[in-house]
């Protein structure tokens, strides 16, 4: 379906509500959700476990479908998964008997086929894995590269799709905290240089902060819905260390705490050390992540 908005609105999230079966009836996960994002906005989706941060990425990705609204994407509704949009989950799901450079090459033939010849193929894959610094290492399996290593080839394959919009669900959350830095500082540089359109799903209000444009804070759940959007006034591009001694970015960690922790504070989080609620954090939305799988892996048998 096509649909007029306005200009300014690359993307569009409206009156979005879903609804899961249970037992005891509907669960209403999410109710009526709103926000527009213009192209080459980084924009993070914050909030407690069980929000339903994850739910609006996959709304957005195509995997679930939305019982009311709807997910406008440049004029055009969203209603089933599409390269324009790629999705980076906390797990890497890389496929194990294919090396770093093979899990790349599975997805762009999947989209480039009959667009490329096999010298562009193999000289566009290469790029990918040169922009996530894993030139080195294109020839190794999952199980010869560290986690990091293995994150990095799976925001490469993402890459590598040309999405208008990169849909990122924690992609560093599994990650130790060094690790993490350098990815973040990656995803910056990759981001700077290629004008993507990003949604991280976060519970790192730091990570939210140093990475985004605007910050989404999710009110709890049941029925959850946008509580607040906060701008972030930081100045590009950002150095870690620098900004954490700046005004604005205090003003915006301590609104984000805030919000989370004074107004929509669960008491058994408020209570964990904020690197506990990182590590055990999970909002019960890992199933597209196993159909992500799946799905990679019949394209390889199909490929072969």
């Amino acid at each position: 379906m096509t649909t007029t908005t306005n200009q300014a609105d690359h993307l569009l999230i409206s009156q979005v509500s879903i609804d899961f079966p249970t037992p005891q009836g509907p669960y209403r996960a999410l109710d009526k959700v709103n926000l527009r994002i213009n192209k080459g906005e980084f924009v993070s989706i914050i909030g407690h476990s069980g929000c339903g941060k994850s739910t609006v990425l996959n709304i957005v990705a195509g995997l679930y479908k939305a019982t009311e609204g709807g997910v406008i994407l440049d004029g055009r509704e969203v209603d089933e998964p599409g390269p324009e949009r790629a999705v980076v989950f906390q797990n890497h799901s890389l496929l194990p008997w294919l090396t770093a450079y093979e899990n790349v090459e599975l997805a762009v033939k999947q989209v480039f086929k009959g667009k490329k010849s096999k010298a562009e193929m193999k000289a566009w894959i290469e790029h990918n894995l040169h922009l996530v610094h894993m030139d080195h290492a294109m020839h190794k399996r999952p199980d010869e590269i560290s986690g990091g290593m293995k994150q990095r080839v799976g925001i490469a394959r993402a890459l590598a799709m040309e999405p208008q919009v990169l849909l990122l669900d924690e992609p560093f959350g599994a990650l130790d905290a060094l690790t993490r830095a350098h990815l973040q500082d990656s995803m910056m540089e990759i981001q700077a240089d290629l004008g993507n359109t990003v949604i991280m799903i976060t519970h790192d209000v730091d990570e939210a902060v140093l990475l985004s444009d605007r910050i989404v804070m999710m009110t709890n759940g049941p029925a959850a819905s946008v509580g607040e959007i906060l701008e972030v006034n930081l100045p590009r591009p950002r150095n870690r260390v620098e900004m954490a001694e700046l005004p604005e970015y205090i003003r915006c960690r301590h609104a984000v705490l805030k919000f989370l922790y004074e107004r929509h504070g669960r008491k058994e989080e408020v209570a964990a050390p904020a690197s506990q609620a990182d590590a055990t954090a999970d909002d019960g939305e890992s199933e597209p992540e196993r159909g992500n799988v799946v799905a990679l892996k019949a394209a390889s048998a199909k490929a072969a």
